[in-house]
């Protein structure tokens, strides 16, 4: 990066990208270790720490202007506007079956295509457009899983057929499969060698899209609602997007007013609320330089990913076990200064939504970098494929990383991140804040039972920041 300080700054500049690529250097020279497509390394040398303060004092003000606002503003702020009814059908089945096919196909490319990632159309399809985009789209503006999920298209088709669930999903699992599923893709996501090597994840998704569908037929559609970790990620991103059916009417509300209009979940759901930000945030934390000294290990001397397969999961099993503990301490203590009747587990299930924000607000800027790079190489792709169509040649598909190189694009970059993350925590203050106006009634009360929270959300605003200034290097 360009730092548009004096000298000292622009040699340390010029250090720091040196160290970089002595870093990549050294990891090809151990062997091939792809992670996600374009990750690499990264140093920011732009003030953050001003930015960061000024991120954190945004949420704390939201804190207090919630505490200034009549009781019944929250209620207004989030109602939805009714725009008009929707009709019912089977599009999405139909759209389900063609998600399938598409799938089915981008599997046999990992398999038998090229295999540089940025080559194949498996890798870009699944980091790029399902885990970046569809991502995004889901938790933003509406629930486009349910017209691509690519299980329930062919689980309605096969039980149309005949077959029918041989064993029943028993109720004391819960969201037990669910949480044990979304670990797995994490673990591929975070702690596999290569999880952007085309063939390594045709075999893991082909298994994982299957090992699915003969559960959702050996169970029943429950299957894909408790015990299919996608699936249930998707469910919860749901509760947020600005657009959602419901009664019948497609309706248009503030980020997250659904969380205040939908059941409250389950406790194995709520505690999977939490784990998608736990996830989220370690998939940040194993890239950092922080991460690898905690391991012992030099970032410009890495070995490659395989030499920390234990660790990063190590990782990721205690960063959820953290996550969660912290979040029940913060939770109990607000009801202790609230002297509330209520038990821990309902107030984890009425207050575990409002982390969604949060998660949400941390994958949009955490795999913003990732898009800008990786969209070009699907652009181009998409491109050549028309091109192929129409007989057309010689077109140049240039892509660029050069906006990593330049002050004023990486600031725009990073404000862009810092501001996803931010609006994610003020939303979550304003939701924690609505809900716990509905569960105690008096604005008093909910201010003492939100204290806590309101804490841990503004340090877990500077934790976010952080984590995206922090240099990163596998």
């Amino acid at each position: 990066m360009v730092d548009p300080v004096p000298r000292c700054r622009a040699r340390a500049a010029r250090v720091t990208r040196a160290a970089v690529v002595a870093a990549g250097l050294a990891t090809c020279g151990a062997g091939p270790a792809l992670a996600h497509a374009t990750e690499g390394g990264l140093v920011l040398l732009l003030p953050t720490d001003v930015y960061t303060a000024a991120g954190a004092a945004a949420v704390a003000l939201t804190v207090v202007l919630m505490a200034l606002l009549p009781d019944r503003t929250m209620a207004r702020v989030f109602a939805p506007l009714s725009l008009f009814r929707l009709p019912t059908g089977r599009g999405p089945q139909v759209t389900s079956l063609l998600s399938s096919l598409g799938f089915l196909w981008l599997l046999w490319q990992g398999m038998t295509g090229e295999r540089d990632p940025m080559e194949n159309p498996l890798t870009l399809g699944v980091w790029t457009v399902f885990w970046i985009a569809l991502v995004v789209v889901q938790g933003v503006l509406f629930d486009i899983w349910r017209w691509v999920n690519p299980w329930s298209g062919p689980a309605a088709l096969l039980r149309g057929l005949g077959l029918r669930p041989v064993l029943p999903l028993l109720a004391r699992l819960g969201y037990g499969p669910g949480i044990v599923t979304f670990l797995g893709f994490a673990s591929f996501l975070m702690a596999d060698p290569a999880p952007a090597d085309p063939a390594r994840l045709a075999l893991f998704g082909g298994l994982y899209w299957l090992g699915n569908l003969a559960a959702a037929l050996l169970f029943g559609p429950r299957w894909l609602r408790r015990g299919e970790g996608l699936t249930l990620l998707m469910r919860s991103y749901a509760r947020m997007s600005l657009v959602a059916r419901r009664g019948g009417r497609l309706r248009l509300g503030l980020s997250g007013w659904r969380v205040l209009r939908t059941r409250v979940p389950g406790g194995g759901w709520a505690v999977f609320m939490l784990m998608m930000l736990a996830c989220g945030s370690f998939d940040g934390v194993n890239e950092t330089f922080w991460w690898l000294g905690v391991l012992g290990l030099n970032p410009l001397e890495f070995p490659g990913r395989s030499a920390v397969v234990a660790q990063n999961l190590a990782g990721l099993l205690a960063a959820n076990a953290l996550l969660i503990a912290v979040f029940a301490v913060t939770v109990k203590m607000g009801l202790a200064l609230n002297r509330s009747t209520l038990g821990l587990g309902p107030a984890m299930r009425l207050f575990a939504p409002t982390v969604l924000p949060i998660a949400l607000g941390y994958h949009l800027a955490h795999y913003y970098t990732a898009f800008l790079v990786e969209g070009q190489y699907l652009w181009a792709m998409i491109e050549m494929a028309f091109e192929a169509g129409h007989d057309h040649h010689g077109h140049d598909h240039h892509v660029t990383t050069g906006f990593f190189n330049t002050t004023d694009s990486m600031r725009r970059i990073w404000l862009t991140q810092a501001g996803a993350v931010v609006l994610g925590h003020v939303i979550a203050v304003m939701l924690a804040h609505a809900v716990a106006l509905r569960v105690f009634g008096s604005a008093r009360r909910a201010l003492l039972s939100q204290a806590p929270l309101a804490l841990f959300m503004i340090g877990y605003t500077f934790f976010g920041l952080w984590l995206l200034a922090s240099p990163r290097g596998v």
